[in-house]
């Protein structure tokens, strides 16, 4: 039980997000239902959905662990997100987050229309006490094998300093519930270490990262520091975030190709390639985006994680890992006493100011 919410053991998945839908949250549904144990409760239209379930060998709710609710309306990848989520009443991310915010379910996960995944969240679902933004987090592999956290991704373009604090806060207590880190190391996302370098955001949202002594900050990083794995959780803006994450995809695939045509090069190359395979095919597992599922949507009330449109039913199923993951660990739990403390830290720092101001007046 969590903040007196009885946990349900249910993920609600938007079943017509993907590029591909249903098919990719048919297959991906059942996959985790099957694998992790929890129950899977697929929104979407039924007219579409229910043949292909049955084609699977679901035959009624709850059967495999799977159901479906009704949505008739879709929310598109080209819709404007505004309209599309005041409009779309019975769209499949309303009605799916509508059930998580009753209680129905622990969380909701969507490869759908990402900004209008965040404003239904926001709407529907309501924001954690003292969070002014929610933020998107992704996981990145690095060398060392212990994947760093990066925030935000994409959810917010333009940011505050203090905004950026709450994301570390966030960032912070995500990767102790879920990644099991125990101290976490936060960096600032920066051009260099020195403290002078940076962004007028960055330099204003330092000095504030410094004071919190609930945080493990070690300071500004560079992009480089994000593959190294020599810092957990790197803390940036939704512009920056996006540019990184899209570029890093981009480049594990520019890689994988390169070594693929390399490999294939010669017949010497060839026979290397045959010996090579087994660590090649563990380097692509590394770097596949569906071993990692999707971005968590961190500040918002309930659990909600987004996927890529073009996710894959490997992909699907570890959205859903992702967010049973969070609940199960009470992730949103300890992001909302983390902002809790250091709100109450910071009302305490302000009022001892206030009176050495005083005192020296």
């Amino acid at each position: 039980m969590k903040n007196g919410r009885q946990l349900t053991g249910k993920i609600v998945l938007d079943a017509m997000g993907s590029d591909r839908a249903p098919h990719p949250e048919i297959d991906g549904a059942l996959a985790a239902a099957r694998d992790l144990g929890c129950g899977v409760v697929l929104v979407g239209q039924t007219e579409r959905v229910e043949p292909e379930l049955r084609r699977c060998g679901w035959r009624r709710q709850g059967d495999r662990g799977v159901e479906l609710v009704e949505a008739p309306e879709v929310v598109g990848m080209d819709d404007p997100v505004a309209t599309s989520v005041r409009r779309k009443r019975k769209s499949s991310l309303r009605v799916g987050a509508k059930l998580v915010a009753e209680g129905r379910a622990d969380g909701f996960v969507s490869a759908g229309n990402t900004g209008a995944a965040m404003a239904t969240a926001k709407m529907v679902l309501g924001m954690l006490p003292g969070v002014d933004r929610p933020a998107l987090a992704a996981l990145m592999p690095t060398k060392s094998g212990r994947p760093t956290l990066i925030l935000d991704v994409g959810a917010n373009s333009d940011c505050k300093p203090h905004q950026l604090v709450q994301f570390a806060i966030m960032g912070d207590a995500y990767a102790r519930a879920v990644l099991g880190t125990a101290r976490p190391s936060v960096g600032l996302m920066s051009i260099g270490e020195e403290v002078a370098k940076g962004s007028e955001l960055t330099k204003e949202a330092f000095p504030l990262l410094r004071e919190l002594s609930s945080l493990n900050f070690v300071g500004n990083v560079e992009g480089r520091d994000v593959f190294s794995g020599t810092v957990d959780v790197v803390v940036t803006d939704g512009f920056t975030g996006n540019v990184m994450l899209k570029l890093s995809e981009g480049l594990q695939d520019a890689l994988l190709s390169l070594i693929r045509r390399e490999l294939s090069a010669s017949a010497i190359t060839k026979a290397g390639a045959v010996l090579a395979r087994p660590a090649f095919q563990r380097l692509k597992k590394r770097l596949d985006y569906s071993e990692y599922g999707g971005a968590p949507l961190l500040g918002v009330r309930r659990i909600v994680v987004v996927g890529h449109g073009s996710s894959n039913a490997r992909a699907i199923r570890n959205l859903i890992r992702i967010a049973h993951e969070f609940s199960e660990h009470g992730a949103t739990d300890r992001i909302e006493q983390g902002i809790a403390r250091t709100n109450a830290q910071e009302g305490k720092t302000s009022e001892a100011r206030l009176r050495m101001s005083e005192a020296s007046g």
